[in-house]
C-alpha cells in the first residue's frame, strides 16, 4: 500500500520556475483527498510558496501536505498555526565560501561560457547552494535548449567532485547543479518523511524527471523508494489520474496498485 506520494517540483509539477497550472490544482488537490503528499526540490521556501502553495489555496488538506525545499535540506509541516519548518541543514560561513569558490574555478574549468546570462548564477539557499548556468532569471525557452541532455553540467560535476568531493553535488532542473552537505539529499528527505511521518519506504511512491545517475531525483530510488520518471507536468498529471483511479472512496489504495 503507498501512503504518500512524493514528487519533485521542476519538470515534474511544474515548469521550472513556474506556478503549477489549473488542471494540476485540480488533480493535486483530487490527490490531496485521499493520499499524503510530500514535494523535494531544489528551490528554497519562496520559490514553492510561490509555485505551489499560491495557487493551491487555502485548503483543509494542506494537513496532508509536506513541503522539502533545497533537495530535502529543509522540512516544513502544516499546522494550525500555519506553515512550520522542523529542521534546516545549513552551511557555515566558511563552507559557503570554499563552495561558491569551487564553482567558479569548476566552470571556468569546464569552458562553459552562455552567450547571455540573466541575473546571477549562483544562489546561496542557505542549505543548498545552487549553479544556475543561464543565470536565476533566466526565460524557460532558453533554459530547455541549453543543456537538454545535461552534458554540459555533467562537466561542471566531474569536476566539482575531484575539488569538493566532501559535499554532494547534483544536477537538476534545466539549468541547475545543486551543492548541499554530504548525505544531505533527497535521500535524506525520504528518511525524514519515513521518519517523522512513521511511514515505510515501501509505502511511498516517488515521481520525478531527474531519476537518473547524476539526476537530483535519482538519490530519492536509491534510498530504496518505488520510483517513476516522467518527462514534463502533463506525464505527472496523467500518472496522478492513475493513482486517483487506484483509489477507493475511503482513500485505500485498491489491488493492483502495490505491483
Amino acid at each position: 500500500m503507498k501512503r504518500l506520494i512524493v514528487f519533485d517540483l521542476d519538470g515534474t509539477l511544474a515548469e521550472s520556475k513556474a506556478a503549477i497550472d489549473k488542471e494540476m490544482v485540480t488533480v493535486l488537490q483530487a490527490l490531496l483527498n485521499v493520499a499524503k503528499v510530500a514535494i523535494i526540490s531544489g528551490g528554497d521556501w519562496p520559490q514553492f510558496e510561490k509555485q505551489v502553495l499560491a495557487n493551491l489555496g487555502d485548503i483543509a488538506q494542506l494537513k496532508n501536505l509536506y513541503i522539502l525545499p533545497t533537495c530535502g535540506t529543509k522540512f516544513y509541516q502544516y499546522k494550525k498555526s500555519g506553515w512550520v519548518k522542523l529542521y534546516s541543514e545549513d552551511f557555515t560561513p566558511e563552507e559557503k565560501t570554499k563552495i561558491i569558490e569551487s564553482l567558479n574555478k569548476a566552470v571556468a574549468g569546464s569552458n562553459i561560457k552562455p552567450e547571455k546570462i540573466w541575473g546571477a548564477q549562483i544562489e546561496d539557499r542557505g542549505s543548498q547552494i545552487t549553479f544556475s548556468a543561464l543565470g536565476q532569471q533566466a526565460p524557460l525557452d532558453a533554459k530547455k535548449g541549453w543543456d537538454p541532455r545535461f552534458d554540459k553540467r555533467k562537466k561542471i560535476q566531474k569536476k566539482l567532485g575531484v575539488i569538493i568531493p566532501e559535499f554532494s553535488i547534483n544536477l537538476g532542473g534545466t539549468t541547475s547543479v545543486d551543492i548541499t552537505k554530504p548525505g544531505i539529499d533527497k535521500a535524506y528527505g525520504i528518511r525524514k518523511l519515513s521518519k517523522i511521518l512513521d511511514i515505510k519506504k515501501r509505502e511511498m511512491l516517488f515521481i520525478g524527471d531527474a531519476i537518473f545517475q547524476g539526476g537530483n531525483d535519482y538519490p530519492a530510488k536509491e534510498a530504496g523508494v518505488a520510483s517513476v520518471c516522467v518527462k514534463d507536468p502533463d506525464e505527472t498529471k496523467r500518472v496522478i489520474e492513475a493513482i486517483i483511479a487506484c483509489l477507493d472512496d475511503k482513500g485505500k489504495y485498491k489491488k493492483g496498485f502495490d505491483n
